[in-house]
């Protein structure tokens, strides 16, 4: 592992720039191509793709291979960048222009966090491009979910209930949500990730507000029939959780690490793979209501991942090893069951 970067940080970065970096390039890659009629990657240029991403989370892990790291990293950002960018201009639509923003603020919040373990950009105290790239990082990969998912989680709700419904959505909603972000990460960044200011805190506030409002309009009974549709709907409770509880850090520290990790493995665990489960049944042919049992498996044990990382180690801090190794393990055999599930799916050319 290179000098300066702890294990912590290692793996902070790789589930942000590894694991849902790739997750969104694949669920991009396909939107944006139904989205404008033009095609993105495939066959050998995809394959490229790949390889960029496989070798940065090869090389990330030694000193002499760092700069093939942030090389092939970036590259990997830029590709995916500008494949989505030339899609949309093409057709000029420009609607697409919030996700083609946030990208690119995903490559530079990349950056960030190499030019940090390269010793390019340290501040004093805890500012330092380690820091500000993976919360940066962070902030926007949930930014990209919740833009994505407004698109998304209501449809799938009213076409996979067996009810028949008609959601709601706000319009005020959609064009609060992602300058409340961005806000969020810049006062973020001028002050303190862990030490919350009160303007942080406000944004959290309505943040809560917002996107709690879009829970009530797109809730409807039939949801928890369907894996599908509570693993999305709550995915994105455990990411207004999370907002709740990055708040209450403002009066203690203890609730700082179940907030970011109902964010993250709540929210964009649960979230990726309820998409992936969907999309790897739809996108070959397949019937989205016959869901494999493996992979309602699979939303189970990263559910009980999620709610073990957050809410044991405030009730039970004195085992808090315990709770972290055991979400880690079922983490793990969260995504042993999907892949056992897929990968039949996934690699056969025949399609049902």
């Amino acid at each position: 592992m290179p000098a300066g970067l702890t294990v912590y940080q290692w793996h902070a970065h790789e589930m942000i720039f590894g694991y849902a970096a790739a997750v969104l390039a694949g669920f991009l890659l396909t939107a944006v191509k139904n989205w404008t009629g033009v095609s993105t990657l495939e066959g050998k240029s995809l394959c490229f793709l790949w390889l960029l991403w496989l070798t940065a989370r090869l090389t990330i892990n030694f000193d002499f291979t760092l700069m093939v790291a942030m090389a092939a990293d970036i590259v990997f950002s830029l590709y995916l960048f500008a494949t989505v960018a030339r899609s949309v201009i093409l057709v000029r639509q420009w609607k697409q222009f919030e996700i083609l923003f946030l990208l690119l603020f995903l490559v530079l919040a990349n950056s960030l966090f190499y030019a940090g373990v390269a010793g390019w950009l340290m501040f004093s105290g805890a500012h330092t491009g380690i820091q500000i790239g993976i919360y940066t990082g962070l902030f926007i990969v949930i930014g990209l979910i919740l833009t994505l998912g407004r698109r998304v989680i209501p449809f799938f709700i009213e076409k996979g209930v067996d009810e028949s419904v008609q959601l709601r959505n706000s319009t005020i909603l959609d064009n609060s949500s992602q300058a409340l972000m961005l806000v969020l990460i810049l006062s973020l960044s001028f002050t303190s990730f862990t030490s919350l200011s009160i303007l942080s805190g406000g944004i959290l506030v309505l943040l809560v507000l917002l996107h709690g409002s879009r829970l009530i309009f797109w809730y409807t009974p039939g949801i928890w029939m369907q894996p599908l549709l509570w693993s999305l709907f709550l995915g994105y409770g455990f990411i207004v959780l999370g907002f709740v509880l990055y708040f209450m850090t403002l009066f203690n520290t203890i609730f700082y690490y179940p907030a970011i990790h109902a964010m993250a493995v709540g929210g964009i665990g649960l979230i990726t793979l309820g998409m992936m489960c969907r999309v790897s049944l739809g996108h070959t042919g397949r019937n989205i209501q016959q869901l494999p049992r493996l992979a309602i498996t699979a939303l189970l044990f990263l559910l009980l991942a999620a709610v073990i990382r957050i809410a044991m180690p405030l009730v039970f801090s004195n085992l808090y090893s315990t709770w972290i190794v055991l979400s880690h393990g079922l983490w793990i055999a969260a995504f042993t069951s999907f892949v056992m599930a897929y990968s039949k799916i996934l690699i056969s050319k025949d399609v049902a």
